[in-house]
C-alpha cells in the first residue's frame, strides 16, 4: 500500500503526544513495507507554528517527507482573544467566527489544499492526524471525496471538540482509528455516528534499557519520588498536581519528593521536596520514571497516555486522573493503577503505596503484562495493518 499522512508537525525535535505517534506509526508501517510519505509543516512549534524547516521532500527513518512553509507564524495577542470568544464563550459562536478562528489557530499552510488535489490519487490511503487543526479540517474537505481517508481523531473531552465548525468534518473519513474505547464513545456520542473503526491504540517498545541510578546521581534524587512526565502545563494537570503534593507534604512531612520531567510553561515555584529537571533526553527520561515509586498522570484531557504505557513496561505503578475518562479506563482495564479524584483520594493512594510496597509491584506487574498483551508495536501494528487494508478493499468494491 501507497500511505500518506496528514500532520500538522513532524520530525524528531516535536515532542507533542499526537505527532509523535504519528511518527511512530509512518515508521513502523514503513518498516512493514509499505511506501509511507508524509505532508506536513516547516514548523516545530505549535505556538506559533513558525517555520524553522526548508520547504521541500526530504526522508527520514525511511518515510518520504514533503514540507510546505507557513507564510505567517500565529500572533497570539491575534488569538488568544478569539480562542477566548469561540472556545470559552457561553453563547453561541458564527459560524464565519469559527472559521476565522481555525484559520488563525491554523497552522494555516495555503499550499496545502493545492498539494492535495494534485497528489491525492497518488495514495491507496490518506490518513489524518488530530482532529483539533487546520491541517485536519481542511485538507480531509479536499481528499475525502475523493480517496480513502483513515482519520485518527486523538479526541479528548474539551471544549473545541464541541463546536459546530467539526460537525461535518468527522462525517467526512472513510474511517476511525481510535487510540481508547473512551475515545471511540466520545465520538461516536458526540457527532450522533456510528463509524468504521477499530481501537488501536499506540505501542510502546517493551525491552529498552532503563538505568534509575544514572537519573538519580544526575539529579540529587533520593527514594521515594513521584514522577510526572510532559508538558507543565495548567492544561495537562501539572499545577494540581504541584499543589496537592506541597498539601500532602504539610500534611505528612517524610522524605517523599516529587520529580517534574518536562518543559515549564512558565517556572515552577521553588520547593525543597519539587525537583524540577527541565527537558531531558529519552533515556534519562525512562531511568526517571523506572525509579520512581509511581508515575502521576493529572490530566484532565487525554486520548491516550503514551507516558502511562511506558510506566507500565517499566513495571511501575501510576496514579491517574479520574475525572478523565480515558485514563480512568486504562488503569481499569489494566490494573496498573489507582485513580484519584480530589486530594483526599490522592493522599489516600499515595500513603497506600508508601506504605505497602508490594502494591506497587503488584500494580507494575499488572501493568506490564497488560502492555504485553495489547500494546506491543506487533500487536497494534496487526490491528492497524489491518484496518488500512479493509478499508482499501471496501473502497474497492
Amino acid at each position: 500500500m501507497r500511505v500518506l499522512y496528514v500532520v500538522q508537525r513532524y520530525g524528531r525535535e516535536v515532542a507533542g503526544g499526537a505527532e509523535l505517534a504519528c511518527r511512530q506509526f509512518a515508521t513502523h508501517l514503513g518498516e512493514w513495507g509499505h511506501d509511507v510519505e508524509v505532508v506536513t509543516t516547516c514548523a516545530t512549534s505549535y505556538v506559533d507554528w513558525a517555520d524553522l524547516y526548508d520547504p521541500g521532500t526530504s526522508d527520514l527513518d525511511g518515510v518520504t517527507v514533503h514540507r510546505l512553509s507557513v507564510p505567517q507564524p500565529r500572533q497570539d495577542r491575534v488569538f488568544g482573544p478569539l480562542n477566548t470568544r469561540a472556545v470559552w464563550s457561553d453563547t453561541p459562536v458564527a459560524l464565519h467566527l469559527q472559521r476565522e478562528w481555525m484559520r488563525i489557530q491554523g497552522p494555516n499552510v495555503p499550499d496545502l489544499a493545492p498539494w492535495l488535489a494534485e497528489h491525492v490519487s497518488d495514495y491507496d490511503v490518506i490518513v489524518f492526524f488530530t482532529y483539533l487543526y487546520n491541517t485536519t479540517w481542511a485538507g480531509l474537505k479536499v481528499a475525502a471525496p475523493r480517496a480513502v481517508t483513515v482519520l485518527h481523531p486523538t479526541a479528548h473531552d474539551e471544549p473545541p471538540l464541541y463546536l459546530p465548525i467539526f460537525d461535518q468534518m468527522f462525517r467526512l473519513p472513510s474511517a476511525f482509528a481510535f487510540f481508547t474505547e473512551e475515545e471511540a464513545s466520545l465520538v461516536t456520542r458526540r457527532f450522533g455516528i456510528t463509524p468504521l473503526h477499530d481501537v488501536i491504540g499506540i505501542g510502546i517498545d517493551l525491552d529498552l534499557p532503563a538505568n534509575p541510578d544514572a537519573f538519580r546521581a544526575a539529579f540529587g534524587v533520593h527514594d521515594p519520588y513521584l514522577v510526572f512526565v510532559g508538558r507543565l502545563d495548567p492544561g495537562k494537570g501539572s499545577d494540581e498536581l504541584f499543589d496537592f503534593f506541597v498539601t500532602y507534604k504539610r500534611r505528612n512531612p517524610g522524605p517523599l519528593k516529587l520529580v517534574l520531567v518536562g518543559d515549564p510553561v512558565r517556572p515552577v515555584p521553588p520547593h525543597p521536596d519539587v525537583v524540577p529537571t527541565g527537558f531531558v533526553d529519552v533515556e534519562m527520561r525512562r531511568a526517571a520514571v523506572a525509579g520512581a515509586t509511581a508515575l502521576v498522570q493529572p490530566s484532565y484531557f487525554e486520548s491516550f497516555s503514551m507516558v502511562l504505557t511506558e510506566a507500565w513496561a517499566l513495571s511501575r505503578p501510576a496514579l491517574v486522573q479520574s475525572h478523565c475518562d480515558v485514563l480512568r479506563g486504562q488503569a481499569r482495564r489494566s490494573g496498573g493503577g489507582l485513580p484519584y479524584r480530589g486530594f483526599a483520594q490522592f493522599e489516600a493512594a499515595v500513603d497506600l503505596l508508601l506504605a505497602d510496597p508490594r502494591l506497587g509491584r503488584d500494580l507494575g506487574a499488572a501493568g506490564r503484562s497488560y502492555v504485553e498483551t495489547r500494546y506491543s508495536w506487533s500487536a497494534v501494528m496487526d490491528r492497524y495493518q489491518e484496518l488500512l487494508l479493509y478499508v482499501r478493499w471496501r473502497s474497492l468494491l
